[in-house]
């Protein structure tokens, strides 16, 4: 068994950025993260990523509304955003407050500027497989831990475990591609899927996305399958000082002793996500300084 190391291939990904930025003359690339209310988790995903950004060299600006602030008030800056020539990627931290419709705030964003991918023009292009689009980040780290781990998925069935905008779909559609490192066969399977370990079990890659801790099983994989691992989870452990631990949508010490590769959870695609963010961002920058 192969542990496929996400903080290795962004710490990677992450050092070739810097270089391409540092070779940048002039204005360096923005993006402006924005983050409603104060979140725990959300604060710390947002300072993560202000840190990463300023390890690359790209200039971040920090926006932080009101938790109160109406979703027309919020969608007024978006548009603000949008309109500043100095920003090149918005990110909208989410979750957001249950009095914001997260959905049209994300389609609020200017498609040449939304670098988490998640605007209906960004969506279409990757269906379209048109690489002028911005991928979904976590999607996007999907498949570039594949590739980096020298996995093709050219002739392969891939098995995705979950449909959610943010994952399921994106990836699937990633894996479709007529493309090099993709043309996969693609099955989607869901919480509504029955037999769904009949059909895991005919799958060369899974993918597990849907958001239940532990869920895949070794009597799900065949032997020698490739599983990433979307999931992160808490469940409590009152050996810890935190209280909980944190464990993927896979059971990591069954699983990973019959499949030939697998991501750990932490520590494996979640580092991604990150990385990836800023690659599109780089690419934001680069597309409108062409134009």
């Amino acid at each position: 068994m192969e542990l496929i190391d996400g903080n290795q291939i962004a710490s990677t990904i992450i050092a070739e950025l810097k270089a391409e930025v540092t070779g940048i003359t002039g204005r360096k690339p923005c993006i402006a993260l924005v983050r409603v209310g104060e979140d725990p988790a959300s604060v710390s995903y947002v300072r993560k990523k202000e840190k990463t950004a300023a390890e690359i060299g790209i200039t971040s600006r920090i926006i932080l509304p009101p938790i109160t602030i109406s979703q027309t008030d919020l969608i007024r800056q978006v548009a603000d955003l949008n309109a500043d020539e100095s920003v090149d990627g918005i990110l909208i931290q989410s979750p957001m407050p249950k009095h914001i419709d997260e959905l049209l705030v994300f389609r609020a964003i200017a498609p040449e500027k939304d670098v988490d991918g998640l605007g209906t023009m960004n969506l279409g292009k990757v269906a379209q497989d048109d690489d002028t689009g911005f991928v979904s980040c976590t999607p996007a780290g999907i498949m570039a831990l594949l590739a980096r781990s020298g996995v093709d998925l050219k002739g392969k069935h891939v098995v995705v475990i979950g449909r959610s905008l943010l994952v399921g779909k994106p990836v699937a559609l990633l894996a479709l591609q007529k493309k090099a490192g993709a043309n996969g066969t693609v099955t989607i399977c869901h919480s509504g899927t029955s037999n769904l370990a009949e059909i895991t079990r005919q799958a060369d890659v899974v993918i597990a996305a849907i958001g239940r801790p532990e869920f895949v099983k070794q009597d799900m994989i065949k032997p020698g399958a490739v599983v990433i691992d979307v999931g992160i989870n808490r469940v409590p452990d009152e050996s810890r000082k935190s209280g909980y631990r944190l464990v993927g949508d896979c059971a990591f010490a069954e699983v990973s002793t019959i499949a030939d590769k697998i991501t750990p959870v932490p520590g494996g695609v979640g580092p991604m996500t990150v990385a990836m963010l800023m690659s599109n961002t780089v690419k934001a920058y680069r597309q409108r300084e062409v134009k």
